[in-house]
């Protein structure tokens, strides 16, 4: 599918949740970035606190946002599951992250295969191989590419 037409969908929505979790008052998430909502980041100040309304209106433009900087950096087809994957996997690292990745030029090159393996390789934080990173990936791969493709 072309991917300018793809936005994310509910299970961008369900994936992002599962592993950001939700808190109503600003906490540092596992980076040290002050953080609240769901994984919401920008402007937040320790001490903050919002609504359950709020916290679900920042996760719909944080998912719009990470899937226009998707649709803008990748330069072929995608099926929805693998937009929402990287739309999940530049919520939590960032654009940058995904422009300066291999993951990336893989994709690019229409090796969706050696794409998938690349997300495995984004587990640290701070040089730390983090649990939660290690099941998100896993999770986000086979969202990417569901195991009855990668055989």
């Amino acid at each position: 599918m072309n991917t300018a037409d793809l936005k994310p969908s509910g299970a961008a929505r369900a994936l992002v949740r599962q592993f950001e979790g939700c808190r109503l008052q600003a906490y540092l998430c596992p980076a040290g970035i002050p953080t609240i909502g769901v994984g919401h980041t920008r402007g937040v100040k320790l001490g903050a606190i919002c609504s359950q309304q709020q916290a679900d209106l920042w996760l719909t433009q944080d998912l719009d946002d990470a899937g226009a900087a998707v649709a803008s950096l990748v330069k072929v087809p995608l099926t929805q599951g693998q937009f929402d994957a990287l739309t999940s996997f530049v919520f939590n690292l960032g654009m940058r992250r995904l422009a300066e990745s291999t993951l990336l030029i893989l994709l690019n090159k229409r090796d969706y295969h050696g794409a998938a393996a690349q997300f495995a390789r984004w587990v640290r934080s701070d040089g730390q191989v983090l649990d939660g990173l290690v099941r998100r990936r896993a999770a986000e791969a086979k969202l990417f590419m569901p195991a009855e493709v990668m055989s």
